[in-house]
């Protein structure tokens, strides 16, 4: 839920007001009644940071049996900058 405070409150509170918005809120700042801006989380790659936990992808993900095998030469020989 959006939590709406005024322009002199969200100065004197910011601290406060930033912990909530890394708790997963949102913070609308109000200028005379009317919105201006808003405090939201952060996000990384496009989701908002959380704790990543082990394994949840388990079964998901495959590897193929040819992930070690070694590169074509033309394509080795392109990542030495051997061709164009």
């Amino acid at each position: 839920m959006d939590k709406t405070v005024k322009i002199h409150h969200a100065k004197t509170h910011l601290s406060s007001l930033i912990a909530e918005v890394e708790e997963g809120r949102e913070v609308i700042i109000a200028r005379a009644g009317k919105p201006v801006a808003k405090l939201v989380p952060m996000k990384t790659q496009g989701k908002i940071r959380r704790h990543r936990l082990a394994g949840f992808l388990r079964d998901k993900i495959r590897i193929g049996p040819d992930f070690d095998d070694p590169l074509p030469e033309d394509i080795l020989s392109a990542f030495r900058g051997e061709r164009d």
